[in-house]
């Protein structure tokens, strides 16, 4: 068997391809060009999709509510049909069920668990169908008195399009998560005129990753689609707000209690929810009739309580303007999320984010009443207290806290915001990650079996450990390279002796090892003439593929995958022929190992060790 020549001038067995390299210029280069431009025609196509879903809300609630045709966008609290109210949501609870059960099921729910399923277990694929019954039935929902936002049908339908997009074009199930995210993203922004929260949102909630591959598609989406929102809707703030003091540093610990509130408000909010979802459930009725039986509670509600129906803009609006009563801002508390419990858990269509704005708005603005009343000198605004509470308590039930830590300040423009959206957001996400196993938006799929990614933004410890610091080098205690050639049976001998605990790196060395030296030994014998010319070279029979060395072990396993193989010989990146050693599963699985033992190992303290104590390991 024959020593192959090693010449720089053809490739060589030994030397990584461009498909072993981190990144190419297919993938880094125009393939991320592509995503891009793809990412800008999702934006613009977003923001038309947010502006006619806006007026198509209108026209249903003028519709319903005023007995008129007109798109101008109308909040049906102040109608004038009297006791007929309560079966206007009755009308649309019916129809979303037929659509639900004729046409598509996902079309219930807030739509963003479902755009999550979309990416987990579809490869990010959404239907046609989805695509516009989902929209169409939120803006029948809403539009009927639903106490729904439009965020959560607008981030599914968005999603939808971008998924389609990857459908029809060439591309692959990573590129079609980052088109989707895109979609979602756009939508959100074109809706609220959102771009920095709209991005972070759909990388916390859909893509699991913070890579430059999916962060640069979901900003152009983003920014693009805020504005098509600038050009349709207007550049002002979704909710004009007053200049408010916050009272930052004084009013700090006030902050953190509200922090607090804000995380069991969260998990209070997740688990009704899912325990009116259960209840409706275990009814002895067809699924096409539990919104219908949802919307009669709304409508029942609501006849008391006008300030339930719909999306409620303008009483959030006034709520962070303090233009409320104590009395009025705990019935909107208390019977905006009834409202939005009883009848989203049914099973119907519509949004999370702004009823649970709306709720937590006045949650916060009442703390901050009653606190002016305990202690008289706190001089706390309520309207300040509202928006930290608003963007918190969505913040900390979604598992989203930066992207709502931004979306408050990106909606009313008031920079002052930041810091207590910031205490109260990371106190909030504290608490409810203590006590809530899974977020609102994965609690149902959790119960499916899912298993949801919770770690995008850590760093993978596989990309930070170089193949150097882990292979097992040439040199003649391996038993694998020689620089003279050595007998199978000497190999064979050795290997054995080091397979029973003796190899000083403590590397076990199994049948395939075995059949490697075989094969390194066979053409050491066959190259006896040319080993003195070539002593570092392994034979390449040995090994089906290589590796450099400065590359990370997350690229080792990728080829290890790719390629079928438990093992790589290792060259020098400044000779692809020059091979330094090899790397096996024992010794990538040992490299992982101790990084992991970095994280878990508690070293004594300077006070520990000066009372010669130690941390055991």
């Amino acid at each position: 068997m024959a020593m192959p020549s090693h010449k720089k001038s053809s490739p060589s067995p030994h030397s990584p391809t461009t498909e072993s390299r981190p990144e190419t210029l297919d993938s880094s280069g125009f393939r991320s060009s592509y995503i891009s431009m793809l990412a800008a025609v999702i934006g613009v196509i977003a923001g038309l999709i947010a502006y006619s879903f806006y007026h198509l809300i209108g026209l249903f609630t003028n519709l319903f509510f005023f007995h008129r045709l007109s798109f101008q966008f109308s909040s049906p609290y102040n109608n004038h049909i009297g006791a007929w109210v309560i079966l206007v949501p009755v009308i649309g609870g019916l129809i979303i069920g037929v659509l639900a059960k004729y046409g598509t099921p996902k079309i219930r729910g807030h739509g963003i668990p479902e755009a999550i399923e979309a990416v987990l277990a579809e490869q990010s694929r959404i239907s046609l169908r989805v695509a516009i019954l989902k929209p169409t039935s939120a803006a029948l929902a809403i539009g009927t008195g639903g106490p729904f936002g439009a965020e959560g049908p607008i981030i599914q339908t968005g999603g939808a399009v971008g998924s389609l997009i990857g459908q029809v074009l060439p591309v692959t199930a990573s590129e079609r998560r980052t088109l989707l995210a895109c979609g979602a993203s756009a939508g959100m922004a074109a809706t609220f005129s959102t771009p920095i929260s709209g991005a972070i949102l759909a990388l916390e909630l859909l893509v699991f990753e913070f890579k430059a591959r999916s962060l640069i598609p979901i900003i152009i989406a983003s920014g693009i689609a805020t504005a098509a929102h600038y050009v349709l809707m207007g550049t002002g703030p979704l909710f004009p707000m007053k200049p408010v003091n916050f009272g930052i540093p004084a009013q700090i610990p006030f902050y953190l209690i509200l922090g607090i509130i804000c995380g069991l408000t969260a998990w209070v909010f997740s688990r009704s929810l899912y325990g009116v979802e259960d209840w409706f459930e275990n009814l002895p009725i067809d699924r096409l009739w539990w919104p219908a039986l949802g919307a009669l509670a709304l409508g029942i509600i609501g006849y008391f309580v006008p300030r339930v129906f719909g999306v409620g803009y303008d009483t959030i609006t006034g709520i962070l303007n303090n233009q409320f009563a104590l009395k009025f801002l705990t019935l909107i508390a208390v019977f905006k999320s009834l409202a939005l419990i009883l009848s989203l858990g049914s099973g119907t269509s519509g949004g999370l984010l702004a009823p649970m704005f709306m709720s937590s708005a006045a949650m916060g603005a009442v703390y901050a009443i009653m606190l002016n009343h305990l202690f008289p000198g706190a001089h706390l605004e309520p309207g300040a207290y509202a928006l930290t509470a608003m963007g918190a308590v969505f913040g900390a039930a979604a598992r989203a806290p930066f992207a709502f830590m931004i979306f408050p300040f990106e909606i009313t423009h008031n920079y002052a915001s930041i810091i207590p959206l910031m205490l109260v957001g990371a106190v909030a996400d504290g608490v409810a990650r203590a006590i809530m196993p899974n977020s609102i938006m994965t609690e149902k799929l959790a119960r499916r079996g899912m298993q949801i990614p919770q770690s995008g933004f850590e760093s993978d410890v596989l990309h930070q450990i170089s193949i150097a610091d882990v292979m097992e080098p040439v040199s003649n205690k391996t038993g694998l390279v020689h620089n003279t050639p050595q007998t199978e049976s000497d190999i064979s001998n050795k290997i054995s002796h080091e397979a029973m605990g003796a190899h000083p790196n403590g590397v076990v060395i199994n049948q395939t090892d075995l059949m490697t030296a075989s094969a390194v030994s066979q053409s050491s014998s066959e190259q006896k003439g040319s080993a003195e010319q070539n002593p570092d070279h392994l034979a390449s029979d040995g090994f089906k593929a290589s590796i450099y060395s400065d590359e990370s072990l997350f690229q080792a396993i990728r080829k290890m995958a790719m390629e079928n193989i438990d093992r790589l010989a290792v060259v020098d990146r400044s000779d692809g022929a020059k091979v330094v050693g090899y790397l096996g599963l024992n010794a990538l699985f040992s490299g992982y190992r101790r990084r992991i033992e970095e994280d878990l190992h508690r070293e004594p303290g300077i006070l520990t060790r000066s009372k010669g104590k130690s941390v055991p390991e």
